[in-house]
């Protein structure tokens, strides 16, 4: 591990975010925007309290805009993801990709945890990290992200007062990474201007994401993808035998000539693969 990526792990642990400057060319971030214009300007406000009334949302963003590939999967960003998670899962899955903006007059998003979604135990394990991308400049006034340090370790507080936020200036190129077990939640908006940013999420492999990816990107889609991307968006197996089909890695289906019949074909862990190796060969010589 690099001491960059050792420094943003350890600060993640620790606070329940970090905060990575110009991780990218603010002209890259430029160039998004741009392209999701349309897009934002299209979208209806959202209905309902928690995604916010006074909010614009959408996803499928590396369908809409393919420079956003370059965020999912920036290498730095990626390592310190999967340092905080591989510990419990065998390859880490992009959870969604959700554009958001947040208009003035929005109220203040309720403090809350990403890992909620999921019914499992809490404070034993990681289930995601979020990543925030802004793609205007992040503010107390403009509606910027409220963090509660420290609150990733005590997963059953669920109020926290409102001078106890934290809100990180941000600009273009920045990077915001934070804990689906950290408390926080959209600011509310008292400048003159919508604010947005792109929220890019990772989780654990064999967790049903928060944006069905296989159905965002299907085949069609998903062939245009590098390889590695298209597995982090779902066409890869989650050892053992996660997510297959037919008995194979979902991959297949990227291809253009998927025979209508295939033999299953095994995706063990190396562990799980010695085990059996073992069984086997016992097996074999009380046969012989």
């Amino acid at each position: 591990m690099s001491a960059p990526i050792d420094r943003a792990s350890g600060t993640l642990a620790r606070e329940g975010y970090c905060v990575i400057r110009q991780a990218v060319a603010p002209e890259l971030i430029d160039g998004i925007k741009r392209s999701l214009d349309p897009t934002f300007a299209a979208t209806p406000m959202c209905e309902g309290d928690f995604y916010g009334r006074r909010t614009k949302r959408f996803g499928a963003l590396l369908a809409r805009e393919p420079l956003v590939a370059d965020l999912v999967m920036h290498e730095r960003i990626r390592a310190i993801v999967e340092t905080m998670l591989l510990p419990w899962c065998d390859r880490i899955a992009l959870n969604l990709t959700q554009a958001i903006e947040i208009h003035p007059g929005a109220l203040p998003q309720v403090p809350h945890r990403d890992q909620d979604m999921w019914a499992g135990p809490k404070g034993m394990l990681e289930y995601l990290v979020n990543v925030m991308w802004p793609l205007d400049a992040f503010t107390r006034a403009n509606g910027g992200t409220r963090l509660w340090p420290g609150s990733h370790v005590e997963p059953d507080l669920v109020e926290m007062d409102e001078a106890g936020a934290f809100v990180p200036d941000l600009w273009p190129g920045d990077a915001l990474l934070f804990l689906g077990s950290t408390l926080h939640g959209g600011g509310s908006n008292h400048s003159a201007a919508p604010r947005r940013g792109i929220i890019i999420s990772y989780c654990l492999g064999w967790l049903k994401p928060f944006e069905l990816q296989w159905l965002v990107y299907p085949p069609a889609v998903a062939r245009n993808f590098s390889p590695d991307l298209a597995a982090l968006v779902g066409y890869a197996q989650h050892r053992p035998n996660l997510g297959n089909v037919e008995g194979r890695c979902p991959s297949i289906l990227l291809r253009g000539d998927v025979p209508d019949h295939l033999p299953a074909a095994d995706a063990l862990r190396p562990d799980q693969e010695d085990a059996i190796a073992a069984f086997v060969r016992g097996q074999l010589g009380e046969q012989g």
